[in-house]
């Protein structure tokens, strides 16, 4: 079965691949198909992903799967929430210096990063989590979308910490595991991560819904 991932982000692409290996599922990211990110006008990380599963099985003529997530932080009210990966304004000029969709995407991070930590200056409370919210939908107008939700929780550091991972990782440190997800091999954050557990949610509904 073909699942076309509603999404252009290399690292999430290959997080997702190895959570979906077991079942009969080729994943392909919708770049590859000549597909255009969807707009995510929406409040809630539900309502993005919905819009964009549906706009990439719409352009695709297939099944697609798409994930919205981010960082939610308690003191802040939620924020940034559904506009994480966005969350800090960079000069298009900083953005056009790096040539490569990646380096792009690094350049946006730290400018993230950067606000959150400027945002929680002189801030006690430090709680946060991650939030993966899958929805996964047979054509673009399945009135019934599979839906998974996975949280992750932790603390927002006052630097950051670790050199893997991508977006907020060298900053949300889980207690639990005595590091920042940044400091996390792919096995070991496979293993526990929001998506993870959104992955297990949603492997279970594939299996038992779609008979994957």
């Amino acid at each position: 079965m073909r699942l076309v991932l509603a999404s252009n982000n290399a690292k999430k692409l290959a997080e997702l691949r190895v959570m979906l290996a077991g079942l009969a599922v080729e994943l392909v990211a919708q770049g590859e198909l000549g597909i255009a990110e969807a707009e995510e006008p929406h409040f809630t990380f539900i309502e993005n992903a919905l819009a964009k599963a549906r706009h990439a099985a719409a352009m695709a003529g297939a099944a697609a799967i798409a994930d919205d997530s981010g960082v939610c932080v308690e003191a802040l009210g939620g924020e940034p929430g559904v506009v994480s990966a966005h969350y800090a304004s960079v000069p298009a000029t900083a953005l056009d210096a790096a040539a490569a969709r990646e380096a792009r995407r690094r350049v946006q991070d730290a400018a993230n990063n950067a606000l959150l930590l400027q945002r929680l200056q002189g801030v006690a409370d430090r709680r946060a989590h991650f939030i993966s919210t899958l929805v996964a939908v047979r054509h673009e107008r399945d009135p019934q979308p599979l839906v998974a939700v996975g949280r992750w929780p932790g603390e927002i550091l006052h630097a950051p910490r670790g050199e893997l991972g991508f977006g907020y990782d060298p900053l949300l440190f889980i207690p639990d595991l005595g590091r920042t997800v940044a400091e996390m091999d792919a096995p070991l954050k496979n293993a526990h991560s929001h998506r993870a557990r959104a992955i297990a949610q949603m492997l279970a509904l594939l299996r038992e819904v779609w008979r994957v």
